[in-house]
């Protein structure tokens, strides 16, 4: 059992351990003691500055790196999508830097953006999931290309907003059909709609792009803030729209952590072989092969490009043919003028 004396035998050691420590310290130990102290401080800014040149150098290599594939990619981009109509189609959080940066691009390489959408969160908020499903429902009877009867809401809702997109009216093909204006007020409409446009849309698209984001966490104290399994259901839906409705689709992602819709693509046996994917356009060099894989994609090549294993740097030259929109006469129309030719005929007889 412990008594007191064992207490007073214990502070008195400590006293003197702490008196011997101050005595060697302040005596024989010192200039040892001071000397290493200071070798470690010296050492320690040494590495410092040393570090910070080597950032300095680092990050003037990655400006110079930017800047020459700035300039080469108008070289590179000329040309690649000459009168192409493109859709971008923005999901979660896209910085407005890297969506002006996208349509530069775009812009380089002869095409027009021809929309610019958001998915907002009513897409993808379970607590919306009974109204979406109302409402692809309802969008159903506006789609001429109607995906299969078991296909669900997502692909649905992602069908209605592709055709909307692209739908062009046959008779006048520089402008959306009725239909597809249709499925855009639909989408857009409500306290919390679907989509959102930066500008009206009225020419259809020839192509989409799917550009996704950092996604956006829910809000402390929100009760929808509890941890749930990331699932990319709804974009894969999209991507697989875009693919099948449009002349060539790629999906483009500005995160670089492997857990985004571009490698979610990548990962999916339906998508992998058929849709394009391009990793890091918050990057110069990204944002310059977007037009190129979409110029491949439309060419029927796809690929996956970025930095990484499986991932091509850059792709492949395609000579696009020009575009075709010639209006779509309708059969009435030209039944009737095959009528005139025999009676004009016969009355110069």
């Amino acid at each position: 059992m412990i008594d007191f004396r064992y207490h007073i035998v214990s502070l008195i050691s400590v006293f003197l351990a702490l008196a011997v420590g101050i005595a060697l310290g302040a005596g024989p130990l010192k200039e040892t003691i001071g000397d290493t102290l200071t070798g470690q401080v010296e050492g320690l800014r040494a590495e410092k500055e040393s570090l910070r040149s080597e950032l300095d150098r680092t990050g003037g290599e990655l400006a110079a790196a930017d800047a020459f594939a700035s300039a080469s990619g108008e070289r590179l981009l000329a040309g690649a999508l000459t009168d192409r109509r493109v859709a971008l189609v923005l999901v979660d959080d896209v910085p407005e830097d890297e969506v002006a940066a996208l349509v530069e691009r775009f812009t380089q390489a002869g095409a027009e953006i021809s929309a610019t959408v958001t998915v907002d969160a009513a897409w993808t908020d379970p607590a919306m999931a009974t109204y979406r499903r109302t409402l692809a429902g309802t969008v159903m009877s506006y789609l001429d290309q109607p995906p299969a009867a078991d296909a669900g809401a997502d692909a649905e809702l992602a069908e209605a907003l592709v055709s909307g997109l692209v739908g062009a009216d046959s008779a006048a093909p520089d402008a959306l059909s009725e239909n597809a204006s249709s499925l855009l007020d639909v989408l857009a409409a409500g306290d919390r709609p679907l989509v959102s446009y930066a500008q009206d849309v009225t020419r259809p698209a020839d192509a989409v792009v799917v550009v996704a984001g950092t996604p956006v966490e829910p809000a402390d104290g929100d009760a929808t803030a509890a941890p749930t399994p990331v699932t990319f259901d709804a974009q894969l839906a999209l991507a697989a729209a875009a693919q099948r409705l449009s002349e060539g689709a790629v999906v483009a992602g500005t995160g670089t952590d492997g857990d985004d819709l571009v490698a979610a693509v990548r990962g999916d046996d339906a998508l992998a072989d058929s849709v394009t994917t391009v990793a890091d356009v918050a990057t110069v060099s990204g944002q310059v092969v977007v037009p190129l894989a979409l110029a491949a994609a439309i060419a029927d090549q796809p690929g996956h490009y970025g930095y990484g294993d499986g991932l091509q740097t850059l792709p492949p030259a395609v000579q696009l043919t020009p575009v075709d929109r010639t209006p779509v006469v309708p059969e009435a129309d030209d039944a009737a003028a095959q009528s005139e030719v025999p009676d004009q005929a016969g009355g110069e007889g």
